[in-house]
């Protein structure tokens, strides 16, 4: 019965640009060796947690000013199309 038993023929096939190292086939993004936030926390917590100690190690040590000028921006233009009272932000 050895003709009904079929093998799969291999192939040594290497990738044209492959240097020897790991896996050629693994999609990685290229600053993941640079991130804390990014592996093995599985969990959401977890994943907040390690973003909010990255960013605070990180050359910026927190949020731009720019960033948060433009969410109180959007925040307000939010409240505003909702008809909400921004009288309570004026000085009487």
């Amino acid at each position: 019965m050895g003709f009904l038993k079929r093998t799969n023929k291999k192939f040594d096939y290497t990738p044209r640009f492959y240097k020897g190292e790991g896996n050629p086939y693994e999609i990685k993004h290229k600053f993941d060796k640079y991130r804390t936030s990014v592996g093995k926390g599985k969990g959401l917590k977890t994943k907040f947690i390690n973003a909010v100690e990255e960013s605070k190690n990180s050359k910026n040590k927190g949020f731009n000013k720019t960033i948060v000028i433009v969410i109180a921006i959007l925040i307000l233009i939010f409240l505003y199309i909702i008809d909400f009272d921004l009288s309570i932000f004026s000085i009487k």
